[in-house]
């Protein structure tokens, strides 16, 4: 049976047509790293938030580690993303009145549940990402580039095998978004999960094993 995720004659459009996704066919494989790349309003984002079931295509399969992913209920689809996906939004989606330390292991507390090195794991991110002296700071409190290093954390907590992450180093600079990717890549090569992450940094482009553009897979 194969692993990854398989996307195949996938169509979505807003109910407006202001915008439509179409994708004939996408592989990443576990352990795979690929880069979704593209114009602005070509679709990225909302490619992501289907695979994350948050949006519902209108036909087309897509498949996860052998599972259909459109036969799944929503509340299905809903503990799929607590328990074995990590989202970076571009928005953070972080909870304002919550502290780092709150945020990080939310997806815990949500569904995934915690295991005994979860709390180590969450602060090791938290200080490579240099976001650990925030602790117990309240997530409104931090700067954008603060909030977006946690929520990069976050999505890597509760080790899930599916990662989707759009434009996470956005508001990082140079340094930082390096250390950010790098971790992303790592983490996931490293647990054999699949990365698909959209980015418009060139700079992070090489680190990726493909990189691939939405405007060819609509061809």
């Amino acid at each position: 049976m194969p692993t990854g995720l398989q996307i195949t004659d996938l169509r979505f459009a807003y109910p407006r047509g202001e915008a439509s996704v179409r994708v004939n066919s996408l592989e990443v494989s576990r352990g795979e790293a690929v880069a979704l790349v593209g114009p602005s309003g070509a679709g990225k984002t909302t490619l992501l938030r289907l695979v994350a079931g948050i949006f519902e295509p209108a036909s087309g399969g897509m498949m996860f580690d052998g599972e259909d992913l459109r036969a799944m209920t929503p509340q299905a689809r809903r503990q799929m993303r607590l328990t074995r996906v990590g989202v970076v939004f571009q928005d953070f989606a972080l909870m304002d009145y919550l502290t780092v330390e709150e945020n990080l292991l939310l997806p815990l507390r949500l569904g995934a549940g915690a295991k005994a090195d979860h709390e180590t794991r969450a602060r090791a991110f938290a200080d490579r990402l240099e976001v650990g002296r925030y602790w117990n700071k309240l997530a409104r409190e931090l700067s954008q580039g603060e909030q977006q290093r946690v929520a990069i954390a976050r999505a890597l907590i509760h080790e899930p095998t599916l990662v989707l992450a759009d434009e996470p180093t956005a508001s990082l600079d140079g340094s930082r978004k390096m250390i950010a990717a790098r971790l992303m890549l790592n983490d996931a090569r490293e647990r054999g999960a699949t990365l698909l992450m959209v980015t418009h940094d060139p700079e992070l482009l090489p680190l990726f094993d493909r990189v691939v553009s939405l405007e060819e897979l609509a061809r």
